[in-house]
């Protein structure tokens, strides 16, 4: 239930609802955003404003229109290979480390965390495929998890408009990876058995998946207060492998944030444990001569 003071102005309310819920602010410039998002929402339910939506949204038993409303609000920005140099490094340094570092096992488990509509979990299924040579007998799993479910069931479809196929797809692998169906485009069915989707916050006690040898968390600690960013990354570091890697966006870094990760020297975006005996060190290994 929503307990806000008279004065308070329907978007404030409603900014706060989704910062407790789901950690990501909206900054009083970009609450026009609010709006905008939400407006769909309004006149499906026949609801004239948002002073109005925040009185339905009172009541407990409206739970299934608040997360909806929530959904509506959440940043779900995603593309094909967004950042093509994370890409591009995970593979030529990331991917060959972790080959040597697992060669006794040949398992490999990839959490790309704030997935939204699964463009990057299925980026990274397809890098692994275009190098599957290199692979062979290995286990892969690479699971993706979003806060909204709304996005995951999108993202289980593995169904993209032109639009989104077009935004970070080469012609090259838009026709290898994908077939077309009417207007859509739908990826193939090798690769989406590659990646199981599943919803997750990063905010509560995690859903039971293990540790991972590496972790995607791209765009998303980026919209987080501190304090939630702490209990984001305690999070990461708890799913994380001893010797794994942690990639975060291009705008993002773990100096001044956090003392569970330290950075490493070669790759922009890559962080390791600084509690598994690497703070400071490279956890690229030097090329064989």
């Amino acid at each position: 239930m929503i307990h806000s003071p008279p004065a308070a102005s329907a978007t404030r309310i409603l900014a706060g609802l989704l910062e407790s819920r789901t950690g990501q602010q909206i900054a009083p410039s970009r609450y026009w955003r609010i709006q905008s998002a939400l407006a769909p929402i309004l006149k499906a339910q026949g609801i004239p404003d948002l002073d109005a939506l925040v009185a339905v949204l009172s009541d407990p038993d409206n739970e299934q229109l608040l997360q909806a409303s929530l959904d509506a609000m959440l940043n779900n920005e995603s593309f094909f290979f967004r950042d093509t140099a994370i890409f591009a490094a995970l593979r030529s340094e990331a991917f060959p480390a972790l080959r040597e570092r697992r060669a006794h096992r040949k398992t490999l488990r990839i959490w790309s965390a704030g997935t939204s509509t699964g463009q990057e979990a299925y980026s990274v299924a397809m890098l692994v495929d275009s190098e599957r040579d290199k692979w062979t007998d290995w286990k892969i799993e690479i699971i993706g998890t979003d806060i909204s479910p709304s996005v995951i069931a999108r993202a289980r479809t593995g169904r993209y408009s032109q639009f989104e196929i077009q935004r970070g797809l080469s012609v090259d692998y838009m026709l290898r990876y994908f077939a077309q169906d009417g207007e859509d485009w739908v990826i193939d069915p090798r690769l989406q058995a590659m990646v199981r989707f599943q919803e997750d916050n990063l905010l509560k006690p995690r859903a039971e998946l293990g540790r991972f040898d590496i972790i995607l968390c791209r765009n998303v600690l980026m919209y987080f207060a501190p304090e939630t960013r702490h209990i984001a990354y305690s999070k990461l570091e708890r799913s994380l492998e001893n010797d794994g890697m942690l990639m975060l966006g291009a705008a993002e870094t773990v100096l001044g944030q956090t003392e569970l990760f330290s950075a490493t020297r070669e790759m922009r975006g890559l962080y390791s444990k600084a509690s598994g005996g690497l703070s400071g060190q490279s956890i690229i290994p030097p090329p064989l001569r």
